[in-house]
C-alpha cells in the first residue's frame, strides 16, 4: 500500500481506494485500480504500438493512463461511465499536468458509456481490467472490429485479471488471437487470473 501511494505521489495523483460502483447497474463493475507493481510487470514484457493512441475502458481515477502517457509518451483516452470517478480523473489529469513542463501528447478523458464510445482511427491498444460484463464487452469488441474494418491497422486488447467469458468470446466468436502472456512472477502460482492477456488482430491494409 505504502508503494502505491509513492507512485501516485510521483505522478502527482491520487488513484487508491476501492469499492466505488457503477452507477447501481450490474453490467459494470467496482473501481479497483490496476497496482503499479503489475503494470511494471506488463510493460517490462510488452511493448506498446509507439504509432497509435491508448485506451482505457472503465479508467476509474486514470491511473493507467497517466502512467502510459508519462512512461511512453502516448496520446491517452480514458473511458469512465461513472460521475464520481470521472471528476476524480479530471482532478488527477490538472494535477498531473501541473507538474509537466510540456506536453507533447494529448490525454482526454471521456465522461460515457463504454458500448458508446466511439472508437478513433488511430487508437490500437485497448486496456480492460474486468470494468463490465460479457454483455458490453461484446458491444466494445464490435464497435473495436468495425473500426478496423473500416481503418485497416493491428490493435491489442490488453486484458488483466481476464474473465474466462471475455476469452472465451474473444477466441470463439472474433477473430482476435491470443498474442502474448504476462504472468506475475509468486502470485500466478496461487491464482492463475493474476496475469495479463494480450489479444491481437491484424487487419494489413491492402496494398495498391
Amino acid at each position: 500500500m505504502h508503494r502505491e501511494k509513492t507512485r501516485d505521489d510521483f505522478l502527482r495523483i491520487q488513484t487508491g481506494s476501492i469499492g466505488e460502483r457503477a452507477n447501481d447497474t450490474h453490467h459494470y463493475h467496482h473501481y479497483e485500480a490496476t497496482s503499479y507493481l503489475m503494470l511494471d510487470e506488463l510493460f517490462e514484457a510488452y511493448e506498446l504500438n509507439p504509432t497509435g493512441s491508448f485506451v482505457d475502458f472503465g479508467c476509474g481515477k486514470g491511473r493507467v493512463i497517466f502512467y502510459v502517457h508519462h512512461y511512453f509518451s502516448l496520446p491517452v483516452i480514458g473511458v469512465e461511465m461513472n460521475d464520481q470517478l470521472y471528476r476524480e480523473a479530471l482532478l488527477n489529469e490538472t494535477s498531473y499536468l501541473q507538474h509537466k513542463k510540456k506536453v507533447a501528447k494529448t490525454i482526454r478523458i471521456e465522461h460515457e458509456f463504454a458500448e458508446q464510445y466511439k472508437i478513433e482511427k488511430d487508437e490500437m491498444t485497448f486496456f480492460l481490467f474486468n470494468p463490465f460484463s460479457l454483455q458490453i464487452f461484446m458491444k466494445v469488441i464490435h464497435n473495436i472490429l468495425r473500426s478496423v474494418e473500416e481503418f485497416p491497422r493491428t490493435v491489442d486488447l490488453i486484458l488483466y485479471y481476464p474473465a474466462d467469458e471475455y476469452t472465451d468470446y474473444l477466441e470463439m466468436k472474433t477473430p482476435f488471437t491470443l498474442a502474448e502472456e504476462v504472468l506475475m512472477d509468486g502470485i500466478y502460482d496461487s491464482d492463475e487470473r493474476e496475469k495479463f492477456m494480450i489479444y491481437r488482430y491484424e487487419n494489413t491494409p491492402a496494398k495498391a
